[in-house]
């Protein structure tokens, strides 16, 4: 049997219409890449594929990064948005670039 919840406690724990769904992506950089380089790159990719697309990102490295991509407002991730990344990634000369399924970022 399904659980009522009202609207107010739905939105509290992220339930049903508050649901968000994102991915995780993880990528390296070229041994050797200098620090200057890496943030002009994070700061390129957050202008050009992130921002743009109404994305949000949460993550850190160094030549190795992890993090998490969602929408900058409560909604899902689609397919597509992870198709997007990993396409931009790939085509600017990420080594190793994978992304998680979909899934659920306040409850897996």
């Amino acid at each position: 049997m399904a659980q009522q919840r009202s609207r107010r406690l739905r939105k509290k724990l992220h339930l049903d219409e508050f649901q968000e769904i994102g991915f995780t992506v993880n990528w390296n950089f070229a041994q050797g890449t200098d620090l200057d380089t890496i943030d002009a790159f994070i700061n390129r990719m957050i202008k050009e594929v992130i921002e743009p697309n109404g994305l949000g990102f949460g993550g850190s490295g160094y030549l190795d990064w992890e993090g998490i991509i969602c929408l900058q407002k409560v909604g899902s991730c689609t397919e597509e948005h992870r198709t997007l990344i990993a396409n931009w990634l790939t085509q600017n000369g990420m080594e190793n670039v994978e992304t998680s399924e979909l899934y659920d970022i306040w409850w897996e």
